[in-house]
C-alpha cells in the first residue's frame, strides 16, 4: 500500500469514528426529553423539587415509587452516569423544568471510572459547575455527600471508601462556603469500615428499602431548608 492510499485509510477510518462518536447520545439526553415535555412549566405556586442523579437516584423512585408521588419531586437520574455527563445534560433535565430546589447526588462513578479515569477535582468542578448554574437560574442547591462504597461489584479492587469520605469533606465545605445545603447521608449510613452495610444494601453501592428509608427523612429537611432559602431570596 503506497502512501496516499495508506493517508485515505486512515481520514476514512477517522472520520468514520468521528461520526460514530457525534451520533452516540453521550449524556442521555433522550432518556428525559418526552418526560420533559409533557411535564410543561410549573405555576408560581408550585414547589417542584428535582433529583438529579445516577442509579442511586433512579433506583429510588423504582423501588419506593410513593416518595415521588406527590408532583412535587421530579427524578432525573440516570444508572451509571458520571458528573461530566449530568453537567451536559443539567440545563434539560433540571434549568428548563423551573424548578425552586435541585437536589444533586453524584460522583460515585466517576470514582469508579465509568467515563474513564477521573480526580477528586474533577469531580468537584463538575458538581460545582451545576451549582453554578443552578444558583444563576435561581434555583437553590441541596449537594448530598456520595454514599459509602468498600468495592464496586462492576469493578473491583478500586478501594473507593478513603476517596468517598475525602470527597464529601470537600463537598461539604463547600456547600458551607457557597450558600449551599449539604445533606449528609454519608454518616448515617457508613460501617465502621467506610463501607454501606448489607442491611441497608444488596451490592454494597446502592441502596435497597432500608437504605432509602434513611435518607428520605434526611433530605426532605435539606428540601426544607433550602426551600426557605429560596424565599429569603425572592
Amino acid at each position: 500500500m503506497n502512501y496516499r492510499k495508506l493517508l485515505l485509510v486512515v481520514l476514512v477510518l477517522f472520520m468514520t469514528s468521528t461520526i460514530e462518536m457525534m451520533s452516540q447520545d453521550w449524556a442521555n439526553l433522550a432518556r428525559y426529553r418526552e418526560e420533559n415535555t409533557k411535564l410543561g412549566l410549573p405555576r408560581t405556586c408550585d414547589t417542584r423539587v428535582v433529583f438529579m442523579g445516577n442509579s442511586i437516584t433512579e433506583g429510588w423512585i423504582k423501588q419506593v415509587p410513593h416518595f415521588f408521588a406527590n408532583g412535587m419531586y421530579i427524578n432525573r437520574g440516570i444508572s451509571g452516569q458520571t458528573t461530566p455527563q449530568m453537567l451536559v445534560r443539567f440545563r434539560q433535565d433540571v434549568i428548563h423544568l423551573y424548578p425552586k430546589v435541585v437536589v444533586i447526588l453524584a460522583g460515585i462513578n466517576d470514582i469508579a471510572g465509568n467515563t474513564g479515569p477521573s480526580t477528586l477535582e474533577m469531580i468537584e468542578d463538575n458538581l460545582y459547575s451545576m451549582t453554578e448554574l443552578a444558583q444563576a437560574h435561581g434555583i437553590q442547591v441541596v449537594l448530598c455527600s456520595v454514599l459509602p462504597a468498600l468495592d464496586f461489584p462492576w469493578r473491583p479492587g478500586m478501594e473507593p471508601a478513603l476517596k468517598v469520605v475525602d470527597l464529601n469533606k470537600r463537598i461539604k465545605e463547600y456547600a458551607r462556603t457557597h450558600g449551599v445545603v449539604y445533606c449528609d447521608y454519608f454518616s448515617a449510613m457508613a460501617d465502621e469500615n467506610n463501607g454501606l452495610p448489607k442491611k441497608l444494601s444488596e451490592d454494597g453501592v446502592h441502596p435497597n428499602k432500608a437504605g432509602y428509608a434513611i435518607m428520605a427523612p434526611l433530605v426532605e429537611r435539606a428540601i426544607a431548608q433550602a426551600l426557605l432559602m429560596w424565599k429569603e431570596w425572592k
